[in-house]
């Protein structure tokens, strides 16, 4: 197999294929880690990896699919958004755990760690994503 490097979105943003696979979780921190990191706003990678990794896993259980396509963006000022796209149109509900279960609860760690979140539905599939509120940047040259 071989491995996807990311790819700068533009937007700003940062996006790699990778196999739809609870290992995956691990790249999509260290691409979530780098991006923030890189923009300035490490405080919110605790949340930011915690976020993709739970996507990433859902992903991984849920579906049938043979690679997932993680993004993190900045879709506007003081936003940003990670994302994770798979091709099942099976939507992401929330889990009502009993206190006993070892699973069901990634969807309630997103939404807790999350400014908000949701999914967007595409005819190949869907997105599921959070964002986190991000700190605004300065004007460059702003005194």
């Amino acid at each position: 197999m071989t491995a996807a490097r990311p790819t700068a979105t533009g937007a700003p943003g940062y996006t790699e294929t990778m196999p739809c696979e609870p290992e995956s979780a691990r790249r999509a921190r260290l691409l979530v880690s780098v991006a923030l990191n890189t923009w300035g706003i490490s405080e919110l990678a605790e949340n930011g990896v915690q976020i993709v990794a739970e996507l990433v896993n859902n992903a991984a259980l849920h579906t049938r699919c043979r690679v997932v396509r993680v993004r993190v963006m900045r879709p506007a000022e003081g936003v940003v958004r990670i994302g994770v796209a798979d091709r099942c149109r099976d939507t992401p509900e929330l889990g009502h755990p009993d206190d006993d279960s070892e699973s069901g609860r990634g969807l309630s760690l997103v939404e807790a760690l999350s400014w908000r979140w949701g999914y967007d539905r595409k005819h190949w599939g869907k997105v599921v994503w959070a964002e986190l509120e991000a700190p605004a940047t300065e004007a460059p040259g702003a005194c």
